[in-house]
């Protein structure tokens, strides 16, 4: 039976953040493939006069209703505007069956609100690396608390990997949870069977400090004057003066053949790239279960990435090497470890993996299990 669901998130592709929550966007494809599906998200603009701009357009077969609040230097006005956005914006949508929440932080409250005012069950797939046990003693308490106020009154919690589900458990939820990852399309990501003349490593993030880029290009480059033949790709939407600094780096490196620093990409870019290249690097301190790693399976790739949050939870043996720190030493030993030839792998066998772990199809249905147990009740 085809279920009406409607999605809210705390995070959503937006015309401030385009890329921001696109992992949610994705969930909400991968259901949609099944139920009929619409989105809800609010978010605040500065720049705009009018109190409540509504966005309401029709993005990958999908409603997709973006609510934008005047933003303003006081957070509790900007609190009470953002929920009466979603409150507008609910106004707008179909009544669902099940409201599918999304990140523990205080946007979600509307999701209580639906569920106490209508009767209609919402559950919550969190990715909220701030909710990791090992990050408890510096993410704000006020977060933590309504995160566990919220969690509390799903029906139930879906975090992406089971070290986010250890931390959601610790805060004092204890609402039925099941790990459920991330979505990578599989008809988009897929392995290019050409052979390249020149082995190719990439890293492809929001190029924040925690992502480490600027010691990925370090060790590259070391690694380059060392001898090693090899290309790198590198970027993602940092901003201006991060991409630049990096183009920097690499162009007075001397190795600016070797090296692509690019920015902003669509997820089509991103899947063209991965073809074209042969390892994954991901070396940051800290991490959920990132989507990238998944993608790189889908194309046939080897990773390369530190042992963060859920990644070796997802990272089978010979598919890559695993760093215990975001050590450039251990990078540049991994490095060399990969073009030596030293992790066997067969481009099909990572893809199969991606199939049967993260494609839409088997996403959607999981999620449909859940739904569907949820509305017996």
């Amino acid at each position: 039976m085809k279920l009406k669901i409607l999605f809210i998130s705390s995070w959503f592709p937006n015309k401030i953040e385009p890329t921001n929550g696109n992992f949610v966007q994705r969930h909400a494809e991968a259901v949609a493939k099944i139920h009929e599906v619409e989105v809800l998200h609010a978010i605040g603009d500065f720049n705009q006069k009018e109190t409540y701009v509504f966005d309401d357009k029709i993005i990958n077969k999908i409603r997709t209703l973006v609510v934008y609040y005047k933003n303003t230097r006081n957070p509790i006005l900007n609190f009470y505007r953002r929920m009466k956005a979603y409150q507008k914006g609910f106004q707008k949508m179909d009544r669902p069956d099940l409201v599918h929440a999304n990140v523990l932080h205080n946007s979600m409250i509307f999701a209580v609100y639906l569920k106490k005012r209508f009767k209609i069950p919402f559950v919550v797939t969190e990715h909220w690396t701030a909710l990791r046990k090992s990050n408890e003693n510096i993410t704000p308490k006020n977060i933590l608390k309504t995160a566990k106020f919220i969690g509390n009154r799903a029906n139930c919690i879906l975090p992406v990997s089971f070290d986010l589900q250890k931390g959601l458990k610790n805060l004092g939820i204890t609402t039925t949870m099941k790990v459920v990852p991330n979505v990578v399309d599989t008809s988009l990501f897929s392995v290019n069977e050409e052979k390249k003349n020149e082995f190719v490593f990439i890293h492809v993030s929001n190029l924040i400090p925690r992502k480490n880029s600027d010691k990925i290009l370090n060790t590259a480059i070391r690694l380059l004057k060392k001898g090693h033949q090899f290309k790198l790709q590198l970027g993602g939407d940092g901003t201006q003066q991060t991409i630049e600094n990096l183009k920097k780096t690499a162009i007075e490196s001397g190795f600016q053949d070797k090296i692509e620093i690019f920015g902003m990409q669509s997820i089509q870019e991103v899947a063209e790239r991965m073809k074209r290249s042969d390892c994954f690097i991901l070396f940051s301190n800290d991490e959920n279960q990132p989507c990238v790693i998944a993608e790189s399976f889908a194309s046939g790739l080897l990773v390369i990435s530190t042992n963060v949050g859920g990644v070796s939870e997802f990272l089978p043996e010979n598919f890559g090497i695993l760093l215990d720190f975001p050590n450039e030493n251990l990078l540049e030993e991994a490095m060399v470890n990969i073009l030596n030839g030293e992790v066997q792998h067969h481009r099909n066998a990572l893809q199969s993996y991606a199939e049967r772990t993260f494609s839409v199809e088997k996403i959607g249905e999981q999620y449909s299990e859940i739904y569907a147990d949820i509305l017996k009740k």
